[in-house]
């Protein structure tokens, strides 16, 4: 074996006894790895080669470097189901993940312009805005603000939105959700929203933006929801007659 081999048999060796620890809960999620030098130490190789190893389960996603602060075992990926019609919550307790809501605010507002618009309602009227942030994995992943169209509002408005989805509390009232216009772009975290999902100003999220849609095309439902990135992934099944998605240029 030459030397360069050698060293990479070393460093691939650790990468692999470190992901099996990861996988088989040995290291928990959001849990710090040892320092670097501590490791190494263990494993008895150089830094260099420690690094490497490190950077290769960096690659698969199963650890997340901090500068500054170390080594993290990365949450478990959230998957956003594209491909099917159901709530944010309905989708990932399908995928059997623990979700947690939270109801940060409700109250029956004027629309802001753009809502007017996507529900088609007059200037002025009110609908009835929910706020809501979903937690994953013990931590704020999602935070989401559903504006609903009056009068189906006023049916709702006192749902335990921490049990029940907002699909599912429209169902409830007979109101048959027949499709959704979506779009996922990539973005900024915003102050204000900062603050709920306990995360630095900037940071890297997905921004969704949907507007759900009755079986007579009244739109019902106007949701803007802003995901961590380093929480979800999207994920999408492609058939020949299956899903149809749109590729544009974000603005």
């Amino acid at each position: 074996m030459t030397p360069d081999a050698g060293h990479e048999a070393r460093y691939r060796a650790i990468a692999a006894d470190l992901a099996a620890k990861i996988r088989s809960g040995h290291y928990a999620p959001g849990e710090a790895l040892p320092p670097q030098r501590e490791l190494s130490a263990s494993y008895g190789v150089t830094l260099m080669t420690l690094r490497q190893a490190l950077r290769e389960l960096s690659d698969e996603k199963l650890i997340v470097q901090q500068p500054g602060r170390g080594t993290f075992i990365a949450p478990p990926h959230l998957a956003y189901q594209l491909d099917s019609l159901r709530s944010l919550v309905d989708d990932l307790l399908k995928q059997g993940h623990d979700v947690r809501t939270a109801v940060a605010g409700r109250a029956v507002r004027r629309a802001p312009a753009r809502i007017a618009a996507e529900l088609r309602l007059r200037p002025g009227d009110t609908a009835l805005r929910l706020e809501r942030v979903r937690e994953f994995a013990g931590r704020p992943a999602v935070h989401q603000v559903s504006w609903v169209r009056r009068p189906v509002a006023d049916q709702i408005r006192d749902r335990d939105f921490t049990a029940v989805s907002l699909y599912a509390a429209l169902a409830d009232t007979g109101v048959t959700v027949a499709r959704a216009s979506e779009v996922v772009r990539p973005g900024l975290l915003d102050p204000a929203v900062a603050r709920h999902l306990h995360e630095p100003q900037g940071s890297p999220v997905l921004v969704s933006t949907r507007i759900t849609y009755t079986l007579d095309a009244t739109p019902v439902v106007s949701d803007h929801a802003t995901i961590l990135g380093s929480m979800m992934e999207i994920r999408t099944e492609r058939a020949a007659t299956g899903l149809s998605l749109t590729w544009g240029a974000t603005s």
